[in-house]
């Protein structure tokens, strides 16, 4: 840092001197101002991180801090807010929800994403899950089948700053290919089995996190790692998803 040296001698010149050591300081008190503010549902989703993330054993830090800073209230209709941050799914039109935060959390350090890297998100819904993992410095890619929906991520996404997210609209089981290979994939709809397009989408050693079984029954979350000859799965846990469609009329 380039040091000032002030020679004062005079109230005039102190006067001054004030003057222009305030304005050197404005961009770091302005910064510091803005990175301090806190939104109206501060203390839930802080309760949140606390009480549903960090005390069911997420332990990955870039996880539990995207979930501590994007904002959940802006991904859900305005008349569902104040439950945000509560401990539960909530409904995003079109019959599609949102993830309770856990099952984000959970997923997401399951699929151990890093900074740099390449991710497919299917199921894009109101855009939380793509927000984490932009949080989290992840290059996402993500496709939305209803148009809607694909819409309003797309103004969720810009509305709070989140510029490493691609969008798309069209059928998630095609992937992107012109974007291929991805580091990983997430998907957030359940399919009844795992689409083989979107493992061929995979870099080899890439991991898929993906809910697997069909609407009538609860499915299992499955982890699915690409290697040089075919695939190696593990079973997580059990979960409910929407099921994942190829179109939507």
């Amino acid at each position: 840092m380039q040091q000032i040296i002030l020679k004062i001698t005079s109230g005039a010149c102190l006067q001054k001197a004030g003057i222009i050591l305030f304005l050197l300081f404005l961009p770091f008190v302005s910064a510091n101002m803005q990175n301090t503010e806190k939104h109206p549902y501060s203390q839930e989703q802080e309760e949140m991180v606390r009480t549903q993330i960090i005390a069911r054993g997420i332990n990955n830090k870039a996880v539990i801090e995207a979930m501590r800073n994007v904002p959940r209230h802006l991904f859900v209709p305005y008349n569902t807010r104040t439950f945000a941050y509560n401990d539960q799914p909530l409904p995003i039109g079109h019959n599609q929800t949102i993830s309770q935060p856990y099952i984000v959390a959970y997923m997401t350090q399951a699929l151990d994403a890093k900074a740099g890297d390449k991710v497919l998100e299917i199921g894009t819904g109101s855009g939380y899950q793509a927000a984490i993992l932009a949080e989290m410095g992840v290059e996402v890619y993500t496709i939305e089948i209803i148009p809607e929906l694909a819409e309003t991520a797309k103004r969720n996404l810009k509305r709070t700053g989140y510029d490493n997210v691609h969008t798309y609209c069209g059928n998630g089981y095609n992937g992107w290919p012109d974007e291929a290979p991805f580091d990983a994939i997430i998907i957030t709809a359940a399919p009844e089995s795992i689409p083989q397009a979107l493992v061929d989408q995979l870099k080899t050693g890439g991991t898929m996190i993906l809910p697997v079984g069909p609407r009538e029954s609860t499915q299992t979350l499955k982890k699915v790692v690409k290697k040089s000859k075919g695939i190696r799965q593990t079973t997580l846990l059990p979960v409910r998803f929407v099921p994942m469609i190829k179109s939507y009329n």
